[in-house]
């Protein structure tokens, strides 16, 4: 049995659907990312994972941790470190509102999707709050809830033919 895939904005390299699961997505940014030249060619293969990734500030920078970027399989040596800190390029406006944000109790900043942007490889990345247990369950629930009413329309759409 194949595996099937499931569906992506075109163009995705890698999406966080856990992001929206654990947090409660505020706001959303696009940034620009600083890589080396075999990170680039390993992205355009669409190979990245960014489910445990993050981003925090340092020194008024924004660096993306956690991000696991394979090496390329044709540059032999020299090669790229797979999880090291990347560093994110946003306007200054933009970071001094994440900055103040985050400095609130319980905000943070995930990665949601890294894309191609006209040749450019770009980041979204999302100011979040971390859901409680019940949160979570709530979430399960509408899921569920909105699965069931889309089995009764496509029931009904079917027998009425």
């Amino acid at each position: 049995m194949a595996t099937k895939k499931r569906k992506a904005v075109a163009g995705d390299v890698a999406t966080n659907r856990q992001a929206a699961y654990r947090y409660h997505l505020i706001d959303r940014y696009e940034a620009g990312m600083v890589l080396q030249g075999t990170e680039v060619k390993s992205l355009r293969e669409g190979k990245a994972q960014i489910k445990d990734g993050y981003a925090a500030l340092h020194d008024g920078e924004l660096w993306l941790h956690n991000v696991h970027i394979p090496p390329y399989n044709a540059a032999a040596r020299d090669n790229h470190e797979p999880e090291r800190p990347r560093k994110l390029l946003l306007h200054r406006a933009e970071l001094e509102r994440l900055t103040g944000k985050t400095r609130e109790r319980g905000l943070t900043i995930v990665p949601t999707r890294l894309y191609f942007k006209e040749n450019r490889a770009k980041v979204e990345v999302a100011l979040a709050r971390g859901k409680d247990v019940g949160d979570k369950r709530q979430t399960i629930k509408e899921r569920e809830m909105k699965r069931e009413m889309d089995r009764a329309m496509n029931g009904s759409r079917s027998r009425g033919r």
